[in-house]
């Protein structure tokens, strides 16, 4: 009886414990093999419906502890429904520390998760669909041990004080 009550309190309790009111998106994809292959462009494609609110895009990264390099290297496009580009940019992430080589993110076991500040307040000129592109710009082909890639969109802080 006791055990059926936790068990039911949890329930109750996670998915109200789990709502984030400033999240708008979040996907993130498995990485066939744990291999991101440099020609491989991942997608992701999300609705605005509040144009007035700016919003802060953030890359969800999952790595083994036995990932490679210390950091690592994407190019990004955001486009809007027609494909035009409306920001595009290299962008360097650190994983584990330069320094010491300790990783950085939560991890547990031997996988460590990351959120990465990608685009800060970024304006979308309307309602509707944008596409967001993520490809890996490392110097090896195959990179191995990224288990996953996302993108998380929030409404930003500063337009959420009215």
């Amino acid at each position: 009886m006791v055990r059926r009550f936790i068990y039911l309190s949890l329930c109750l309790t996670l998915p109200i414990a789990c709502t984030d009111p400033n999240r708008i998106y979040e996907q993130n994809i498995d990485l066939s093999d744990n291999f991101w292959i440099a020609d491989s462009v991942l997608h992701f494609e999300f609705e605005i419906t509040e144009a007035d609110k700016d919003y802060n895009l953030y890359y969800t990264i999952r790595n083994s502890i036995s990932y490679p390099y210390h950091n690592l290297y994407v190019q990004y496009t955001l486009e809007d429904s027609l494909g035009n580009a409306l920001s595009k940019a290299l962008q360097n992430m650190d994983l584990f520390d330069p320094v010491t080589g300790s990783p950085l993110g939560d991890g547990l076991g031997d996988i460590f998760d990351h959120r990465i500040l990608a685009v800060s307040n970024q304006h979308f000129p309307r309602n509707g669909y944008y596409r967001f592109k993520i490809q890996q710009f490392m110097r090896q082909d195959s990179l191995p041990l990224i288990l996953s890639v996302g993108l998380r969109i929030e409404k930003s802080q500063e337009t959420n004080s009215d």
